[in-house]
């Protein structure tokens, strides 16, 4: 059932905008969840359009947002993007932060440079949570932070709250380095590792494993149902969805391994989600660390690294490069020369590894 807003500029004209939004048959709890959130964004943009009327009609101006809180601000985006969770999941993510670097908050037509910066300070000094050693937050973790508080800061620009973003005054030398070429993946040898040790939680265990075997993001994982898999007369399989980060559709043909690793489906309807109950990114991340260290792996895992161990496997086996680009739902094939320079990487430290017999 479509979603449509209306109101009335005067007592004789009416303003109905169309928007494009679903509520769907509602057959289970999640069901209800989303078209809650659903009606949700309807209400937060009729709001935030009635606002936009009257200031337009009635010369009004942003008072009331210019003393919102920097987080308060960040919020409401936040609510806004139901459709991207994982926007949304950064953002609380940074809200997190701001709100440990100013208790108290600060408004959000008064964050500049000096904000911002002793803010980069804190990300620098803060240490990581749910890790036994005292390791401090990872580069690119400071780096994606303050990209999304970037994309706040941009939003507020483009809907004239604030004239200019501060973040723009900040020198590239003083803001957090992505690493772009650390890629953490499992070796085949490892992996095999993993997948002959046992672990008490057997469903991240398969959500895990099916990653490897066909790269999907956990945002993707979490969200697969059913009715996305579907088998052609000769038994393949074929994953059909829209990823939840880049809103691209992709298909991918499953291979067996990949099918093993599936969840037993039993009497579960096409619209039960496959992986019902698995834990949330940063949940998943700190369980996978005791699985990784009883396989005797040392390198530092997380759920993403499956992604990573796919399209690192697919480049060693000689797949090409544009290939496994579509494989993982690139958009772009730059993303995935990253791979290609990890597994060249790895076969120069192969060839030195032959001894001098001559």
């Amino acid at each position: 059932m479509p979603i449509h807003i209306s109101g009335y500029l005067y007592e004789w004209k009416a303003a109905i905008r169309i928007l494009k939004l679903y509520i769907i048959p509602e057959h289970n709890q999640a069901d209800k969840k989303r078209n809650v959130e659903t009606l949700n964004l309807a209400n937060a943009i009729k709001a935030q359009k009635i606002l936009e009327i009257y200031n337009q009609t009635y010369g009004f101006n942003h008072n009331r947002l210019s003393n919102m809180k920097l987080t308060g601000y960040m919020k409401l985006i936040a609510e806004q993007s139901v459709n991207n969770r994982v926007r949304k999941s950064a953002i609380h993510a940074v809200v997190c932060h701001l709100e440990r670097y100013t208790p108290n908050g600060i408004l959000l037509r008064k964050v500049d440079k000096t904000y911002l910066l002793g803010f980069i300070d804190y990300l620098k000094k803060t240490k990581q949570e749910h890790c036994k050693k005292e390791k401090t937050l990872h580069v690119n973790t400071q780096f994606y932070y303050l990209k999304t508080l970037r994309y706040c800061l941009n939003r507020a620009v483009s809907e004239d709250y604030i004239t200019v973003n501060p973040m723009n005054k900040i020198k590239n030398e003083d803001k957090p380095k992505r690493n772009r070429t650390e890629r953490d993946y499992l070796t085949i040898k490892e992996l095999t590792r993993l997948v002959h040790t046992p672990f008490y939680n057997t469903l991240l265990r398969k959500a895990f494993l099916f990653s490897c075997f066909c790269g999907l993001r956990h945002c993707d994982i979490i969200a697969l149902r059913w009715e996305d898999i579907r088998y052609d007369e000769n038994g393949n399989a074929l994953l059909s969805i829209i990823q939840k980060k880049t809103k691209e559709a992709i298909s991918l043909p499953l291979c067996s391994e990949a099918i093993k690793h599936l969840p037993d489906r039993g009497n579960a309807p096409e619209t039960e989600k496959v992986f019902a109950g698995l834990v949330s990114l940063g949940r998943s991340n700190v369980i996978l660390h005791k699985w990784v260290e009883q396989a005797g792996i040392s390198k530092h895992v997380t759920f993403h690294t499956a992604r990573h161990t796919h399209a690192t496997m697919m480049l060693t086996l000689g797949v090409d490069l544009y290939t496994v680009s579509k494989l993982l739902g690139h958009t772009n094939i730059q993303t995935t020369q990253i791979y290609a320079k990890l597994v060249d990487e790895s076969k120069k430290k192969a060839i030195d590894l032959i001894p001098n017999i001559s």
